[in-house]
């Protein structure tokens, strides 16, 4: 692993731990977490075509094996889509790969983004950070996976419920002291 690989890699590790999983903001990561089934997946992608190819790679490795070796992909994207309304906009193209490769009803994917942003809030809301992560990131997860969690947890929508009480409770402060952001690099460093 590359040293850029390992600090994405790691910080996106942090994130699921601490927020993720420390928050409880999935109920069903930690379990998938303890088995060592998430797969952490670097785009190498410089362009939107090029990211279209890595998704369909990613898809094909996670339903060629059994889920109790890979139950899921963490696909991590940091040198494209740092937009958020770009990497909005792609979510349909990604549904598009779904759809070319025949897997609707087999894969779902879920997105997060340094500045996702649910529709009809504003930016600093803080109920936005239960799909903030460090970088630009497609979940790709199994149909099945899903059902099975639907069954163990039948009220669903308790979860994001639940979640945006927590994210209220704890606040931006609350947040930031989990220290799931990028790791400064010397690049993100000149930036600010």
């Amino acid at each position: 692993m590359n040293p850029f690989e390992s600090f994405y890699v790691r910080d996106t590790r942090r994130w699921l731990e601490r927020a993720v999983i420390g928050l409880n903001l999935c109920p069903f990561a930690k379990a998938v977490h303890v088995k060592q089934q998430i797969h952490y997946a670097l785009s190498q992608a410089r362009g939107v075509s090029e990211l279209r190819d890595e998704l369909a790679t990613q898809l094909h490795e996670l339903i060629k094996l059994n889920a109790d070796v890979r139950e899921t992909t963490l696909l991590i994207v940091p040198t494209v889509l740092r937009d958020f309304l770009d990497f909005n906009d792609f979510l349909t193209e990604a549904e598009e790969v779904i759809t070319a490769l025949d897997l609707e009803g087999v894969i779902q994917i879920a997105s997060f983004h340094p500045d996702y942003q649910f529709a009809g809030t504003r930016a600093e809301d803080i109920t936005n950070f239960t799909n903030r992560s460090p970088y630009p990131t497609l979940h790709l997860i199994r149909e099945a996976s899903i059902d099975r969690a639907v069954e163990a947890f039948p009220d669903p929508e308790a979860i994001f419920e639940t979640n945006m009480q927590t994210l209220e409770n704890l606040g931006i402060k609350g947040w930031a002291a989990l220290d799931v952001g990028p790791t400064p690099t010397p690049v993100n460093r000149h930036e600010k």
